[in-house]
């Protein structure tokens, strides 16, 4: 394959630069996308054969627009199964975004005065990544099923453990909104897998590359100094979204950054890396190399390869058996794929069908503490040069 193709099947299968901490394309648009934000062209055919699972709507609640206008991105109010009852944000100029985006004429101040509406059954948690996991506790508290956006939680492996508790008690479901689940060739990995194309896999990386001479804005400047690998799931995903199981271990290395911003002494978190490169042993025996960075400028996006003891996926499958071909299911009509490489309307779809079903969501509790957690584990190996380290395990 040529390199010029190469790169168009990259391309076409992640969405020109896919990755993105929360943020949104402009309506001007003079303006440049922020990277994932960039709204993958419509499939004519994406919603042929698409059959409802119910009659009924699913009455859900969004919480956050903020800096990157996430509540309304992922198209909860064009499914045809959904009404959206109510929507929140800090800032009211904001929520009455929200609002008129998400045809929604009831508002509220903050997430938690719209968990106490009785009408919602469910909440989107599209709020800053350091409320993720205590805004999703609160959201099960009120018995609403609930989903975040990434990561899951925020540097904290006690709040890692909060969680999962807490979606356990609350036999309610809790999905996160990876969105390297739904990439084309991810989606693709993840059925071959199940089918047993692949074998045990070997070896696994992913990348999640997204240049920042400046820190994207964020609520009270969360942002500003992330640990890369406390952001990890966009890469992680090439592993625990094929397989569904876990890392065991790592060992991480950082480098340290030529941005201001990412100067430990500018930063709340003290953090000196702009990247941060992690060696993972999986839970099937193999390895995984998953890469984030923040200063490296030039190609990027979020991606990764697989290699197992009978196949390997690099940008399209070679093994001892040829597989038929494997599409994305399909979506519901007006339902558009959007960002991060078209996968905004399948992963509103499988929460919003997860819950008509009454079956687990596809991004479970377990496997979004997988993908967060090893990362919370690897920057602490980082600060440590590297020292090998054990990482938590979460099983339902």
């Amino acid at each position: 394959m040529t390199s010029a193709a190469s790169r168009r099947s990259f391309l076409r299968s992640v969405g020109i630069g896919a990755a993105t901490l929360g943020a949104v394309s402009s309506s001007t648009a003079a303006e440049k996308p922020i990277q994932g934000f960039e709204e993958t062209p419509r499939d004519p055919g994406a919603s042929q054969g698409w059959k409802p699972v119910s009659d009924r709507k699913l009455r859900v609640g969004i919480v956050g627009y903020g800096v990157c206008r996430f509540g309304a991105s992922f198209g909860f109010q064009e499914h045809p199964n959904v009404e959206v009852v109510a929507v929140s944000d800090l800032l009211p100029d904001r929520c009455a975004e929200l609002a008129k985006q998400c045809r929604c004429a009831k508002t509220y101040p903050s997430l938690e005065t719209l968990v106490q509406d009785d009408r919602i059954e469910a909440v989107f948690v599209a709020t800053d990544a350091p409320s993720h996991a205590r805004h999703v506790a609160e959201v099960l508290r009120h018995g609403k099923h609930a989903a975040s956006a990434v990561p899951a939680v925020y540097g904290s492996l006690e709040d890692a453990d909060m969680l999962f508790e807490a979606v356990k008690r609350s036999g309610l479901k809790y999905m996160l909104f990876e969105t390297s689940y739904f990439h084309e060739d991810l989606h693709a990995m993840r059925e071959l897998y199940r089918e047993g194309k692949f074998g045990k896999l070997v070896y696994s990386e992913g990348e999640y590359y997204h240049y920042m001479p400046e820190p994207i804005d964020s609520y009270q400047g969360w942002r500003i100094g992330l640990p890369p690998q406390w952001y990890p799931t966009h890469s992680n995903a090439y592993y625990v979204g094929v397989t569904g199981r876990s890392f065991t271990e790592v060992s991480c290395l950082g480098m340290p950054s030529v941005l201001d911003w990412l100067q430990p002494q500018n930063n709340r978190y003290q953090n000196p890396f702009g990247t941060e490169i992690a060696l993972l042993r999986t839970s099937e025996g193999g390895m995984s190399r998953m890469a984030v960075s923040w200063d490296t400028p030039g190609f990027s996006g979020e991606m990764g390869r697989i290699r197992g003891q009978k196949g390997t996926y690099y940008e399209e499958f070679a093994g001892l058996e040829k597989p038929a071909l494997i599409r994305r299911p399909a979506l519901p009509p007006n339902v558009a794929a959007g960002g991060h490489g078209g996968s905004h309307g399948y992963l509103m779809d499988e929460f919003v069908t997860a819950i008509l079903q009454d079956r687990k969501p596809l991004v479970d509790v377990a496997q979004a503490l997988s993908m967060t957690v090893a990362g919370i584990v690897a920057h602490q190996s980082a600060l440590k040069g590297g020292e090998t380290m054990k990482i938590p395990q979460y099983e339902i």
